[in-house]
């Protein structure tokens, strides 16, 4: 699948379908988005400039708004901003689908985060949407990413599949586009500090 074939699907996406845990209850759904803003706001700089990659209608970008951040909610999905929009009419958006962000947003972030999103896309497509973030970030600032390692890594099948990547692969396209892993205890995704590229 492409990165449109993707986006196209979330397009589409009924709303009680993107999450878990809204098939429990909105209760579930607004609580999960609650505590993975606070357990963020563990390691993101207080009051930095912070885009959500993948927001989808703010179930994490609107409680990380409401601790102080500087938020920008970017989808590629227009019918998730538009529902993001309702429930956070004044959060800044932008349409994008990772590759372009840096030229989107303008003023390069302090962070991104990326819950998500990249385990939905192929390997080619996941590489180019980590150039597109990396190249959104200050020197030095942060990527949280939901970017998960396996044993035996595989991509994932259908816009809902979840690829998994090795550690091998990771690690050669954190040299690539400048990105170190950091050790976060307690983080359920990895954390990267953006550096230099090397050559």
């Amino acid at each position: 699948m492409t990165i449109s074939d993707v986006i196209d699907a979330w397009n589409e996406a009924d709303p009680a379908a993107i999450h878990p845990t809204r098939g429990i209850s909105e209760d579930a759904y607004e609580s999960s988005g609650q505590n993975q803003a606070a357990l963020l706001s563990t390691v993101l700089p207080e009051g930095s400039r912070v885009v959500d990659f993948g927001c989808g209608d703010g179930r994490v970008a609107v409680p990380l708004r409401a601790l102080g951040y500087d938020v920008i909610g970017a989808d590629g999905s227009q019918a998730m901003l538009n529902r993001l929009a309702d429930r956070d009419p004044s959060m800044a958006t932008v349409v994008s689908d990772g590759t372009d962000l840096a030229s989107v947003i303008g003023k390069k972030a302090d962070a991104v985060i990326s819950l998500a999103v990249l385990i939905h896309h192929t390997y080619e497509a996941g590489e180019r949407i980590i150039e597109g973030l990396r190249a959104a970030v200050r020197v030095n600032g942060l990527l949280i990413l939901d970017w998960p390692v396996a044993d035996e890594p595989q991509e994932g099948g259908g816009w809902i599949g979840v690829t998994t990547w090795s550690r091998e692969q990771q690690d050669a396209l954190c040299a690539r586009v400048g990105l170190k892993r950091l050790e976060v205890d307690g983080m359920p995704w990895p954390v990267f500090r953006a550096v230099k590229a090397s050559s």
